[in-house]
């Protein structure tokens, strides 16, 4: 199954914001909603098609409120996710799988803890038994491929990274 993931923007909780407009709530009922990321919303679709028209039905609030959108096709790669525009080319048949892999984007990927705010918990100190452990995508570095390699991520000491392939024009600055 296609896997779409939004992350959203840093001032906003976009759970919250998505599921509190009808349209949206809508377009994602059917789904089960995963957090894999600080921030971030994904659901699985039955294939990159029905993964790119999910983008589309929610672009109004994508571009209120995410940072990225992100597609992982099994049939691509099982670790690395494709950008939504890239996404989009390979469901018009403008590009073959085969030549998606030179241009990427690499995130490192920090463990936060966050300490939920309910309202049994605002009036009481948080403890550590109250925090929930996530990852944050951080710094992204835009490398290419060669020989089948992609250069090691050296923004920030990191134990773990997201690799998202991406356009040649998304590549180029």
């Amino acid at each position: 199954m296609t896997r779409v993931c939004l992350v959203g923007n840093d001032d906003v909780d976009l759970k919250y914001e998505l599921l509190s407009r009808e349209t949206s709530r809508e377009a994602l009922a059917t789904y089960a909603l995963q957090r894999p990321f600080d921030n971030s919303l994904a659901v699985r679709t039955v294939s990159i098609g029905a993964a790119v028209s999910l983008l589309n039905d929610l672009q109004w609030y994508l571009t209120r409120f995410v940072d990225e959108a992100f597609v992982q096709e099994p049939s691509i790669s099982d670790e690395e996710w494709l950008s939504r525009s890239l996404a989009t080319a390979l469901r018009n048949g403008d590009l073959e799988p085969a030549a998606t892999d030179e241009f990427c984007k690499v995130y490192g990927l920090e463990t936060v803890d966050r300490h939920p705010v309910s309202p049994s918990s605002r009036d009481k100190e948080s403890t550590d038994a109250d925090a929930e452990t996530t990852q944050q995508l951080v710094e992204p570095l835009y490398v290419r491929r060669t020989d089948g390699d992609l250069p090691a991520y050296d923004l920030r000491d990191v134990e773990e990274t997201l690799v998202v392939r991406l356009t040649e024009a998304e590549y180029s600055p």
